[in-house]
């Protein structure tokens, strides 16, 4: 008897993916990673609401033959043919779990977050009734004119409408009688950049207590990993149990065994034998409806990830953008501008090219800088004409920044040819440099040969109502067109279309071997082109060769909008441009606390998880240059941006306006995300908008003494990021947020680093708590080299006027 119990308890083990060493039960899993290709990112729904997913959209996978397991708090319905799953959870039910399912025999679990979302009422009384339907919008609904109707139902005067939303701050207005305009009642209003002004409503987490997973310790023997956890939450309901905790090594979930629980100290122990390659562990405790962060710990080889500075995964990126017209002439004998007698320079070709790019890389220009990934501008063959723009005052415009292609296989002559193309890609390469190239798949120029003979691809720019569809961004996303002469591809009507130019970008990928692509004007595109576009490329390219190729989308909308198109079917970020806009009104503006950004970094880790690819930037091709804001040549959100680039361009007079793009930057590269550089960033280039935020790159003895101090303090930044895992990897908490000071702490299992920022132009002092379990005891400056001691858990700093700083703190 007694070794049939032996033996059973062996067998009951092996089934749950556990081996038992003597000393403790560790996590096995078997020889294979995860037998999926992608890493199932966490569902999140709201407690009561049915929720549609494709899961092709969850993950890639040759066929989706699933079978789901039952679940106690969620309705589960899925649809093999249209490849539909239906969540619904139960009311109130908030906090992680964990969803069952098997493919081709094997199990597998989909991380689920459940939410109860706070409800907001918006009031309004109008000074007598409305003509027609009164309206609430904001950047919640797209500023959707008519989706959200509001209603007097008690007659008393005043219109509501409830309207569900996330924690964070939201922009809003009235529409009524066809006019916009702000909340009388509410004091808090931001300038709209219009001559109006956007009301603003700040709405609270559901749970006032906190609760956080810190990560401790990282230790290995020559046979097991132990990752070690610490679960910290205000006026905790009871002690910790395994039922609270939720863990997923890559695809599948950990079972309560093999973690071990002293007190709040959690223990998970891995089999090193069945570490190898790239791994996955995430850990999330749910207590009695209020749920930690996710925490997220990459292993290469049982190890953490980060540890060198060399390019693993994308979460390494610095991304460099460049325009390749503006950024150095390589080739004197390819810069052939335009001969147009009403063309100006600002927009006509200035001679950059791609040997100009290859001369910077050899010469080792981006290794100087630290940046390891270049997004090239598009290099498409693009027209030889000139046009007119369709907005008043309708300037002649070339096509230097390569949005006008008339080939789809061919690269624009005045940058060189496809040949050279590929050169730059190898140099890239060679020097660990990753490349994406700016992919077109919205529209063509009209001399294109898709338009010329295939007119059933492509839209029509006139509207019933008779109306032009163009720039109609938001009325008539899907179908409008950026200027006449610029046909919209039609995906929804010709799967033909669709079919070609996805096989068109897979092509670009094979015959330049770069690494992926920066999507243009991605939300006017459907999900379906992103959906048949990335499995082709995860079908035909990352599987067969073993690359990961990274897409990154750019779209202005709402958050929903926005992350419709973010998933493992679709696209791997997009630029979070909602998160930009907070932060230059926060860096910008005196009033504006600290306390506004963290709210907004805390909504974006809601919805895209801490450990995200989501571009951040500073400046890009479309927006006013953070210098013009700094130094006071514009206002921010102001609607004479562009006339003030061809009437008055702006110039940096304030030695200051560099230390407070040196700050904005600092902020830049120590968050989580993507940094993206935008080409001038690094000698604080300024310009108001589009085209004069385009001005040709200047290089060495071209800098004045203060730009050439940018670009110093800049490579120690980007180098800084390189050198640091935390940066990369790591978690965030935020230490203190007020009106001039934001401190948060990154932690990995690597090191912890400490971000301390005063937008102020005075000096600060401030004393930061820091979290006792970690038990530090100093702080090293990691630019200056000055060590800080740590007191009673807590670090006294001194902030020079808009000064960054970054630590290591140590225990």
């Amino acid at each position: 008897m007694k070794g049939c119990r032996v033996s059973f308890r062996v067998h009951l083990l092996r089934r749950l993916g556990l081996v038992w060493l003597g000393a403790g039960l560790i996590w096995a899993c078997r020889s294979e990673p995860s037998g999926l290709h992608d890493l199932i990112q966490p569902v999140v729904l709201t407690a009561g609401e049915r929720d549609t997913l494709l899961v092709s959209d969850l993950f890639y996978a040759e066929d989706y033959a699933l079978e789901f397991r039952s679940h106690p708090h969620l309705r589960v319905q899925y649809d093999p043919a249209r490849l539909r799953l239906v969540l619904e959870p139960a009311e109130e039910f908030e906090g992680f779990t964990a969803l069952a399912f098997t493919l081709h025999g094997r199990e597998y679990h989909i991380p689920v977050f459940s939410r109860v979302k706070p409800t907001h009422v918006f009031r309004f009384r109008p000074p007598r009734k409305p003509r027609y339907r009164l309206n609430v919008m904001g950047n919640f609904n797209d500023w959707n004119r008519n989706g959200l109707p509001m209603q007097d139902e008690d007659g008393d005067g005043v219109y509501e409408r409830a309207v569900a939303l996330d924690p964070g701050q939201y922009l809003y207005q009235f529409v009524y009688d066809s006019s916009e305009i702000w909340d009388p009642a509410n004091p808090i209003k931001v300038d709209n950049g219009f001559g109006g002004f956007n009301s603003v409503v700040s709405i609270p987490p559901r749970h006032a207590e906190r609760a956080f997973l810190h990560l401790l310790e990282w230790q290995a023997t020559s046979g097991t990993v132990v990752l070690s956890f610490y679960y910290e939450r205000e006026k905790q309901p009871e002690p910790l149990a395994p039922e609270h905790v939720f863990g997923w090594l890559d695809n599948r979930r950990l079972p309560a065994p093999a973690f071990s629980l002293t007190g709040n100290r959690i223990d998970l122990r891995l089999d090193r034998r069945f570490l190898q390659g790239q791994r996955v562990v995430r850990l999330a405790v749910t207590q009695a409806g209020l749920a930690t962060n996710l925490q997220t710990v990459r292993l290469v080889d049982g190890r953490p990830a980060g540890a060198t500075s060399e390019f693993t995964t994308w979460y390494d990126a610095v991304l460099y953008a460049l325009m390749i017209d503006r950024f150095y002439d390589g080739d004197p004998g390819n810069s052939r501008p335009i001969p147009h007698p009403e063309l100006s320079p600002k927009l006509n070709y200035q001679g950059g090219d791609l040997q100009g790019i290859l001369e910077k890389l050899n010469q080792g220009y981006f290794d100087s800088l630290g940046v390891n990934a270049l997004w090239l501008s598009p290099v498409n063959d693009n027209t030889d004409k000139v046009y007119r723009e369709w907005p008043p005052p309708h300037r002649y415009v070339s096509a230097y920044h390569g949005y006008w292609p008339i080939h789809h296989q061919r690269v624009e002559e005045r940058f060189g040819d496809l040949d050279l193309l590929k050169t730059v890609v190898q140099a890239a390469h060679a020097r660990g440099i990753k490349v994406l190239l700016d992919f077109t798949a919205n529209h063509v120029h009209e001399d294109h040969p898709f338009f010329q003979q295939h007119r059933d691809w492509f839209g029509t720019v006139d509207l019933p109502d008779g109306r032009k569809n163009i720039r109609l961004w938001d009325e008539h996303r899907l179908t409008t067109w950026f200027e006449p002469f610029l046909p919209s591809f039609d995906y929804l009507g010709s799967d033909t279309a669709l079919q070609v130019m996805t096989d068109n970008a897979v092509w670009w990928l094979r015959q330049t071997g770069v690494d992926g692509f920066r999507h243009d004007a991605v939300k006017h595109i459907p999900n379906r082109f992103w959906r048949v576009l990335t499995r082709k490329i995860k079908r035909e390219i990352e599987i067969p060769e073993g690359r990961r190729i990274y897409q990154i989308g750019e779209t202005f909308g709402s958050y929903d909008l926005i992350r419709s198109y973010v998933n493992n079917g679709q696209l791997n970020a997009q630029f979070n441009f909602n998160l930009y806009d907070v932060a230059l009104y926060v860096f910008l503006n005196p009033e504006a606390g600290f306390e506004v950004l963290d709210k907004e970094l805390q909504k974006t880790f809601a919805i895209y998880g801490v450990n995200h690819l989501m571009g951040n930037v500073m400046d890009s091709h479309d927006k006013v240059r953070f210098l013009a804001y700094a130094d006071g040549d514009l206002r921010l959100n102001s609607n004479d941006a562009v006339e003030k680039g061809w009437t008055d361009p702006p110039v940096v007079d304030h030695a200051s306006s560099y230390e407070k793009a040196r700050l904005y930057l600092t902020y830049l590269l120590t968050i989580p995300g993507v940094p993206v550089l935008y080409y001038g960033d690094e000698i604080g280039m300024t310009g108001a908008a589009d085209p004069d935020n385009r001005r040709m790159m200047r290089f060495g003895e071209q800098l004045n003494p203060l730009e050439r101090k940018m670009l110093q303090d800049v490579r120690r930044l980007v180098h800084l990021r390189r050198r640091h895992s935390a940066l990369r990897y790591g978690d965030f908490q935020t230490l203190l947020a007020d009106r001039d000071g934001f401190v948060y702490l990154r932690s990995d299992l690597n090191e912890r680093v400490l971000v301390a920022l005063n937008k102020s132009e005075q000096t600060q002092r401030r004393r930061v708590p820091l979290p006792e379990v970690y038990d530090l005891r100093s702080a090293v400056d990691l630019i200056s080299g000055e060590r800080l001691p740590v007191a009673n858990h807590a670090l006294d700093l001194r902030l020079a006027p808009l000064q960054g700083r970054v630590f290591r703190v140590e225990r």
